[in-house]
C-alpha cells in the first residue's frame, strides 16, 4: 500500500503539533508570576526598620521594586532576563540593572541566581551600587543563604549579607534561619550576629503569584 495515501493525513498531524508547540512557546512568553515580600529588621543598637521587595516576572522579562533595601528612605527599580535549566541539579540566574532613588540617588549593576540538587540549594545576590552624589559612598552588597529542606514545608540554613542598612562592626554578617513554605506564603526568621552585641533578627512574610 503506498504511502501516498497517508500524506494528507501525516501533514495533518504535524500541523496540529506544530500548532500546539507554538501555542505552549507562546503562553510560556506571556507566563505571569510574581512575588511581594516584607521584612522588619528588629535591631538591638539602632531603630528598628522595614523593607519591602516587590517581583514580576513575564516569561523570561524580570522586573523587581525594593524600600530601603540598599539605603533607608530609599527606592530602586530593576530590569532583568531570567535564565534557568537543569534536571537532576537546577539554576537559576537573572541579570539585573537599576537605578537607586530618594535619599540616596545611584546606579545598580547586579545578579540574582540559585542553584539546587535534591533537598540542598544556594542562592546568591549580588549587586554593586554606585553612589552618583558621593561616589566614594559606593559599594557592594550581597545577600547569601545556604538552605536544606528536611520537607516540603521547611526550610533551614545559613545565611550571609554585606549592606550599608545596617551599621556594626562587621563588613559580612553571619546567622541563620527557618523557613516555613504555607502554600504560596512563606514565612522567614533569621539571626545575624548572634555572638556580638550588635545582633539582630528579621522577620520575612512573602506571598507568590
Amino acid at each position: 500500500m503506498s504511502a501516498d495515501r497517508y500524506r494528507p493525513l501525516l501533514l495533518l498531524l504535524a500541523s496540529v503539533a506544530l500548532a500546539e508547540t507554538r501555542a505552549a512557546s507562546t503562553d510560556n512568553d506571556t507566563a505571569l508570576s510574581g512575588s511581594i515580600t516584607g521584612y522588619y529588621y528588629a535591631m538591638r543598637d539602632e531603630p528598628d526598620f522595614g523593607v519591602g521587595v516587590a517581583a514580576l516576572n513575564r516569561g523570561p522579562l524580570h522586573l523587581e521594586g525594593r524600600y530601603n533595601y540598599e539605603a533607608h528612605n530609599a527606592g530602586s527599580a530593576f530590569v532583568g532576563w531570567n535564565f534557568s535549566g537543569g534536571d537532576t541539579v537546577t539554576f537559576a540566574i537573572t541579570p539585573i540593572i537599576g537605578v537607586l532613588f530618594g535619599s540616596t540617588r545611584g546606579t545598580i549593576p547586579g545578579v540574582e541566581a540559585s542553584v539546587a540538587y535534591g533537598p540542598f540549594d544556594a542562592y546568591i545576590e549580588a549587586e554593586y551600587v554606585y553612589d552618583r552624589q558621593n561616589h566614594s559612598d559606593s559599594y557592594f552588597y550581597a545577600w547569601s543563604e545556604l538552605g536544606w529542606k528536611p520537607a516540603e514545608w521547611l526550610r533551614l540554613g545559613l545565611a550571609g549579607q554585606r549592606t550599608s542598612v545596617v551599621q556594626t562592626e562587621r563588613n559580612l554578617q553571619l546567622g541563620a534561619f527557618a523557613q516555613l513554605m504555607l502554600g504560596k506564603a512563606t514565612l522567614s526568621a533569621y539571626a545575624f550576629n548572634p555572638d556580638t552585641g550588635s545582633r539582630y533578627a528579621i522577620i520575612a512574610l512573602g506571598l507568590q503569584f
